[in-house]
């Protein structure tokens, strides 16, 4: 059951990345730059704490996220290429994102 709200960002970004993000798998070297890009996007949102706790991502914070991004990809006037670049690989990291906290299904 998808409890993601009507319009949420987030459900557009996979259903167009997540392909790419299956690409990745079997690349290392694409692995690790989307990894990168993940691990870039969560510091982004949740900081690390003293002692090293994190909270949980929050989809919400990561929809917001998304707005911002792609506001700036169409005000730049980004198109889609074929192969990866920095756009490409952090709406991948996204998807990562999404996939590994579960962000939605409720």
């Amino acid at each position: 059951m998808n409890d993601s709200p009507p319009g949420c960002p987030l459900i557009d970004v996979v259903a167009t990345y997540l392909p790419r993000l299956a690409e990745s798998a079997s690349e290392p070297g694409l692995a690790a730059a989307v990894d990168q890009h993940a691990a870039a996007v969560r510091e982004a949102l949740i900081p690390a704490q003293r002692g090293g706790a994190r909270r949980t991502l929050r989809r919400e914070e990561l929809a917001d996220y998304v707005l911002g991004f792609t506001d700036w990809l169409s005000r730049v006037e980004w198109t889609e290429p074929v192969g990866h670049d920095f756009a490409t690989l952090r709406l991948t990291a996204v998807c990562r994102l999404v996939r590994e906290h579960d962000l939605l299904d409720g």
